[in-house]
């Protein structure tokens, strides 16, 4: 008998996970419409400017693991004797 699969690793869960996720990204961009906004520098009154801000940071902060990962990076062989 096939042991069964944790249900985060299932196909079908991922694909729903990603719809949801997907589902609460777009009613928070369409919130912007129907929310007035307290914005103390211009640019945050641009529409979706959290989203895109998060998104930004988000890849800013891959990126920049990825380089300290070049530099802080050890041979394979660092613990052996």
């Amino acid at each position: 008998m096939k042991p069964q699969q944790h249900w985060l690793v299932r196909p079908k869960t991922i694909r729903l996970l990603w719809a949801v996720l997907i589902v609460i990204l777009a009613l928070t961009l369409v919130a912007n419409f129907f929310i007035h906004q307290h914005d103390y520098f211009g640019i945050e009154a641009g529409f979706g400017f959290y989203a895109w801000y998060g998104f930004i940071t988000c890849v800013a902060m891959v990126v920049i693991a990825k380089v300290l990962g070049i530099f802080l990076k050890r041979k394979d062989s660092y613990y052996d004797e």
